[in-house]
Parts: C-alpha cells; structure tokens; sequence
C-alpha cells in the first residue's frame, strides 16, 4: 500500500478540526457582526435595517473612548507587570533541579486549579474596606480610614496579574526548556560573563516564550469580564462590562454586538502590530 503524500493532503487533515473550529467560533461571531448591523429602538427591539450606526456611535462617543482607552491601557499594564514577574520566575524555575522544580511549578500554576470567579473574590475580600488590608494598615498606623482597592484601577491590576501570571511563566519556561546548555557552555569557556550570556544567548532563545506569553495576556485582560466586573465594579467599567450591560441592562444588543466586534477588530491589530514590532527590533538588536 502506497503511503506518498499528495499535495492536498495537509488540508484533507487539518479540513476536520478547521470545520469543527468554524462552526464553533466563526459562526457566532458572524451572527454577532450581523446583530451588530441592525438598529435597536427601545419599544420595538431590533429593527431588520441595516447600518453602521452602532459603530458610529460607539468611535464617536467620548464615554466608550474612555472605556476603550481604559481597557486597553489595563492589558498594557497587566502584561508589563505580566512581563517582569514571570520572565524572572521562568527562569529561576528552568535553573531548579527536578524535584524543586515540580514542587515550585505545581505552586506557580496552583491557582488555575481554582476559577477565576473564587479567585477574584477573595481579592474582594482582601481589597475591602472590612478586609485584610484594611486591618493590616489600620493596625500598623498608616491610616485611621479603612483602606479599599475596591473599585480601583489598581485593584483590578492587581488581581488581574494574580489571574494571568502563570500563562506567562508557562510560555516562557517551555522556550527556556528548548534551550541547549552546551550552547551556554561554549559561550562560558570563551569567556562570555553571565549577563552576556544572557543577553545574547538565553534571552534570544526565550523570545518566543515572552512574545507568546505577552500576546496571551493582553487579550485575555482586554477580553476579561469577571475580574474588572467584580473588582471594578460599574464605577470602572471596561469593554467586556460595557457590552454586558448594553446587551442585558439596557437589551441593546446591536450596540452591545458593535462594542464586541470592535474590542476583536482592535484587539487583532495590536497584537499583529506589537508582534511585527517585537520581531523586527530583537532581529536587529541580536543580530
């Protein structure tokens, strides 16, 4: 029996799973880029005309700007923080040996044994103004006023991070494990230092773990509903919050459809730009 490939045969295999995900995902989000294209009018509900108005209404207003602009500078925040956690973490947890290293990275990625929704309450209850940190602060003299993070943006960084830093040391820990220690070991016995050898050994090989990771977080806090929901509340609302309330508050769904699409259509175009960017200035600094 012949076993030759033909050329069609990598899409034969991959036309199963390409369905499987259009069905799943692409047809929801057509149907929502469609309910984002109609009217709404309060006593008649959605309306069977077609237009942009939803979208011109959602660029132009200056309260979704802000909203936007909120959203979007939290996932930038969470992912530099994101960054400077978990790069150094990842690498210490690479140098451990076998046995701390299961029983550190069972630490590390422990809380996504929990849901979010727990973990976010308990950041709750630490953020309050009964809470852990208010006591804290109280009893070491730092303030007579009960101390809350809720309904901060700080607050909602905080647990954010908390939230999404094991995504982060997972990309960067698996690039690390590629790494070759002869590689290092050459540099060494040339008479490299360490901080060389990082930078321009171990720190190239890591890109793509810390591309990856960076990509991740930034779309899961751009997209991220239960955290700022909890955390922030309604005084800080981000996109996520803004299209559920347009969709089961106010039951604009057109609006609530638009406001989707647009955090998707922005949310692709930054992470295709930071990608292009991040590649084409370490290809010219590692050169």
């Amino acid at each position: 029996m012949s076993t030759e490939k033909t050329p069609n045969t990598p899409y034969l295999l991959t036309a199963p799973g390409v369905l499987f995900f259009a069905a799943l995902l692409g047809a929801p989000m057509i149907m929502t880029l469609l309910l984002s294209l109609h009217s709404y009018d309060f006593n008649l509900g959605v309306q069977s005309d077609w237009t942009f108005g939803n979208y011109a209404e959602v660029i132009g207003d200056p309260y979704f700007q802000k909203i936007f602009g909120r959203t979007f500078g939290l996932a930038l925040w969470v992912t530099v923080i994101c960054v400077a956690i978990g790069v150094p973490e990842a690498y210490v947890l690479s140098r451990l040996n076998p046995r701390w290293r299961s029983i550190f990275l069972l630490i590390v990625l422990g809380p996504l044994l929990i849901s979010v929704v727990v973990r976010t309450l308990g950041w709750a209850l630490f953020f309050g103004g009964s809470g852990i940190l208010s006591m804290v602060s109280q009893a070491l003299g730092f303030g007579d006023e009960p101390v809350s993070l809720m309904f901060t943006f700080t607050g909602m960084t905080i647990a954010l991070v908390h939230v999404l830093v094991p995504f982060m040391v997972i990309s960067v820990w698996a690039s690390l494990q590629k790494i070759d220690p002869q590689s290092e070991d050459a540099a060494y016995s040339l008479g490299a230092s360490k901080m060389t050898v990082l930078r321009r050994i171990t720190l190239p090989q890591a890109m793509p773990g810390i591309l990856s990771g960076s990509i991740i977080v930034f779309a899961l806090t751009a997209s991220a509903f239960a955290t700022p929901a909890i955390i922030g509340g309604r005084r800080l609302k981000v996109v996520a919050t803004a299209a559920y309330d347009e969709y089961l508050s106010t039951l604009n769904w057109p609006l609530g459809a638009a406001i989707a699409v647009l955090l998707l259509i922005a949310n692709i175009a930054i992470i295709v730009s930071y990608n292009k960017l991040v590649e084409r200035r370490f290809a010219k600094v590692f050169e």
